[in-house]
């Protein structure tokens, strides 16, 4: 061998192992950046949903003694500007105080006109956020006021001006029939009717309407009613909408009323709302007026809500309650959510959310008795005066409260629903809306979708392959198995196009048709597949080996215009022209027109292709040898196809299955295109759905940044995440496995 020849040798066995080193080195970075990449994705989503599972926390801000005012006189009024720089006191002299929550300094005065020998006291608030005041004097009339807060910049700074204004002019609204105001409760609906509910010391309870709107001064009153009350009561409570009033004692009875129709209100019902030998020391409206919370001395606090019996009557249902460590002397309900913040006679917080069934928070806070206290608009900030005439101020950091393992996952009795339900409704147009984020019905959607997706695709795409790897001649094969894998290319928005706007209103309209498939198809092919056995062998011949299927193309084109034709037939003499209303009459199944079976053969259209080509392949990729063993040794080519080659390749045709799950659990446009995307938890085929994907798709734009429901998002992507992943990972596990059991053979 010459000495150039051997320096080739050498430099070509050089080049190959830089070649190699760069591959190998080139592969395993990629291997790491797609491992790092999903070890990112998931860090990413665990970070944005860590602050749903955070604790709240109350931090201190200011004490402060008492804002001088111009006399002495009571508080009878504190409350907290939206940011949560101001606070504002009302005393019984009319003078109103606005001042800095963190230094106690008064940065506006004002004093309200009162008429000679009169003082206010009764404040109520008209409105959810708590900027439009009731005025009840002891001259028995009442005065009206709007809290204005306007935002200036001076020099870059914030500076928020507050003012006061008259809604309803400056004259005090003089009530009939009643001497003085024991209770007062008054609401302002739709921004056009005033209603006030007066009750004096002698059980008389008066109900007025106004007509009359903001900027305006009151007219006479349009409805008007007295009644009698026959009991002492100590509460007087008002829903929002003026339908509704409620009179309690402190032994917790309680009388309500329709008041609808204020000129005839009707009694509807006398309860007890706490248990014998127990008293009420705080009941109050939730947000939006439909539920009462009613706690008593032992710090007790329950959920009353109302709901219709059996007899279709209203009465007040518990459906929920919530104990503290102590009595509770003061109770608040947030403005904007489903939230309570209570002090107890110990001086601690607590925090509770009612939907969520949960006590968020118990902590001390106060050494000293509260008095008077209020919670602001967004309710972060806490403004408590305790019995030394000192205020506090505090930062509550409580973001999420409505979020719990039960709000989630479990059942839920919302308010207005007799029954617990699993619902997902994160947005409405009103304001006293509760959301609900369970998840259970996108769950199940996802579920749902996946299983009919898999149920069309699994037997056509595992029988397709082994048809095509196994019988169909190859030539055959070099057409089939390119052109039913393109069909992996096209976009799933076409398909889901194509499955909403077109083929939906195809299955509505021939129903019975589509469903006559499911059996046409099989007894048709194997009628055929019979017939064709007895036929002739000259005429069998004629079909080259390998190339029978393509004598199924007409028969498939024949059974499918044969149920088109024949099935109207059936559905005018057995279902009375329409098989819709026919299940809906005799069975109860509804039908919507995009459902499950247009997802399940949509979707099922869209997985076809990767579980026939990774089968196809594992079946394809079965040593010959093995083949040609079985056969020579006297067994059947089905006997061989099930013995030898399906064992074989079960590995293979397991994975596929399981990237095809994957697929059909993460398809997002399909579902979201065929389906009514109603989260609804009915396994009927004729019923849509909502995936966990699609909600994600539709819901994520329109949500606030950090806010709740973008967090929940985050945590059904979380979920998909870890679902994918565990099946993922099982099916390895069980892929290598059957690879080592059936590998050797």
């Amino acid at each position: 061998m010459s000495y150039n020849s051997i320096t080739d040798r050498s430099w070509f066995q050089r080049k190959r192992a830089i070649i190699d080193t760069i591959a190998r080195t080139t592969i395993g970075m990629g291997g790491i950046s797609v491992i790092f990449a999903i070890v990112l994705i998931f860090f990413y989503l665990l970070w944005v949903v860590a602050p749903i599972f955070k604790s709240p926390e109350v931090t201190p801000i200011g004490e402060f003694n008492a804002p001088v005012m111009l006399a002495e006189a009571e508080t009878k009024y504190i409350a907290i500007e939206e940011s949560g720089q101001l606070g504002l006191r009302i005393a019984s002299s009319g003078e109103i105080l606005f001042f800095n929550l963190e230094t106690g300094v008064d940065t506006s005065r004002n004093s309200i006109d009162l008429a000679e020998y009169s003082s206010i006291s009764h404040v109520v608030e008209m409105n959810s956020e708590g900027t439009m005041l009731a005025l009840g004097l002891d001259n028995g009339r009442v005065k009206f006021i709007g809290i204005e807060y306007r935002v200036n910049f001076v020099d870059g700074k914030r500076e928020i001006i507050p003012s006061i204004a008259f809604p309803f002019g400056e004259e005090a609204l003089e009530l009939n029939y009643i001497s003085n105001i024991h209770r007062l409760q008054a609401t302002f609906v739709d921004g056009e009717r005033l209603v006030l509910a007066a009750l004096d010391t002698s059980g008389q309870l008066l109900l007025q309407s106004y007509e009359v709107e903001k900027g305006d001064d009151i007219a006479d009153v349009a409805e008007e009613s007295v009644t009698e009350v026959g009991m002492d009561a100590e509460y007087l409570l008002l829903d929002p909408l003026a339908d509704w009033v409620y009179l309690a004692n402190s032994d917790g009875q309680i009388i309500y009323y329709n008041i609808s129709d204020i000129e005839s209100i009707e009694q509807i019902a006398q309860q007890v709302l706490v248990k014998p030998e127990r008293r009420v020391s705080h009941l109050r409206l939730s947000l939006g007026g439909i539920s009462l919370l009613a706690t008593d001395d032992t710090g007790n606090t329950v959920q009353w809500s109302l709901q219709r019996d059996d007899k279709n009557q209203y009465q007040l249902a518990e459906v929920r309650n919530f104990q503290a460590s102590a009595a509770i002397d003061y109770l608040l309900t947030e403005r904007r959510r489903k939230g309570l913040v209570g002090i107890s006679t110990e001086g601690n917080i607590l925090l509770y959310h009612t939907t969520a069934e949960r006590q968020l928070l118990e902590e001390k806070i106060l050494d000293r008795k509260p008095v008077l206290a209020a919670v602001a608009p967004r309710a972060d900030m806490l403004l408590v005066k305790t019995e030394d005439e000192k205020y506090r101020s505090f930062k509550i950091d409580n973001p999420h409260p409505e979020l719990s393992w039960q709000a989630l996952w479990g059942k839920i009795v919302y308010e207005g629903y007799t029954e617990p339900k699993y619902i997902w409704q994160s947005s409405s147009a009103d304001d006293d809306f509760e959301p609900k984020f369970s998840l259970a019905p996108l769950a199940f959607g996802t579920l749902k979708a996946a299983f009919y997706a898999m149920m069309i695709a699994m037997p056509l795409a595992i029988m397709g392959a082994i048809y095509t790897a196994y019988f169909m001649a190859p030539r055959m094969r070099g057409w089939v198995k390119p052109s039913i894998e393109i069909m992996e290319a096209l976009p799933t928005v076409i398909l889901g196009f194509l499955a909403g706007l077109w083929f939906a209103p195809i299955v509505e309209d021939n129903l019975l048709a589509i469903l006559s498939l499911l059996f046409v198809f099989p007894a048709g092919l194997l009628l055929f597949a019979w017939g064709w056995s007895l036929a002739p062998k000259y005429v069998r011949r004629l079909v080259p080996e390998g190339w029978q299927a393509l004598l199924l193309m007409p028969v498939v084109i024949a059974l499918v215009w044969m149920s088109f034709v024949v099935a109207p037939l059936f559905e005018a003499v057995l279902f009375g022209g329409d098989i819709k209303a026919w299940m809906l009459r005799e069975l109860g199944i509804g039908y919507d027109q995009r459902n499950s079976l247009v997802v399940g053969i949509a979707m099922g259209l869209a997985v076809i292709p990767t579980i026939f080509s990774i089968t196809e392949d594992a079946i394809f990729s079965v040593p010959r040898q093995l083949t040609t063993g079985s056969l020579a040794l006297g067994a059947t080519p089905w006997q061989t196809l099930m013995r030898v080659v399906l064992l074989t390749a079960s590995p293979g045709i397991f994975s596929a299955v399981m990237i095809g799950l994957g697929r059909a659990v993460g398809e997002t446009m399909i579902v979201l295109m065929a389906t009514g995307n109603t989260p609804v938890m009915d396994m009927s085929i004729f019923e849509g759905m909502r995936t966990l994907s699609a909600n994600i798709a539709v819901e994520l734009p329109e949500s606030e940044v950090d806010s709740s429901h973008y967090r929940i998002l985050f945590l059904a992507a979380l979920v998909l995440f870890i679902v994918t992943f565990f099946f993922n990972t099982a099916a390895e596990v069980v892929r290598q496995r059957l690879r080592k059991r059936y590998g050797s053979m």
